[in-house]
């Protein structure tokens, strides 16, 4: 078995989802997170708060550099992440997809080392 990584890509130039539709993503996360419980693949989740309330941290020589927002803007924002453990990448694809049909967004799935 191996861990993957399977991060939620919010698209940066997406607004935010409606109450009712938010509701309904909210269901479906749940109910695959219990899926993956019952499958036994769940190691670990959960969903982010927007990137504007990210704090980025850098240790410089002996000083602390503290930058408010996201380190990196880009086209995506990471929007929550789950781990699974499987037994290869089939299966870990198998479950991103049902993740990204779950948010409505993409998944970017990436293995441990080791």
């Amino acid at each position: 078995m191996a861990n993957y990584l399977l991060s939620v890509q919010y698209p940066a130039d997406r607004s935010q989802p409606q109450p009712a539709e938010l509701e309904v993503i909210g269901k479906n996360v749940g109910a695959l997170r219990d899926e993956m419980v019952e499958a036994g693949v769940w190691v670990f989740g959960g969903g982010l708060a927007p990137a504007d309330t990210a704090t980025v941290v850098e240790a410089r020589d002996t000083d602390r550099l503290v930058t408010d927002g996201p380190f990196a803007e880009g086209k995506e924002l990471l929007g929550g992440l789950c781990v699974i453990d499987v037994p290869d990448l089939d299966a870990a694809l198998h479950w991103a997809e049902k993740q990204s049909r779950a948010t409505t967004v993409p998944i970017e799935v990436r293995p441990f080392l080791g």
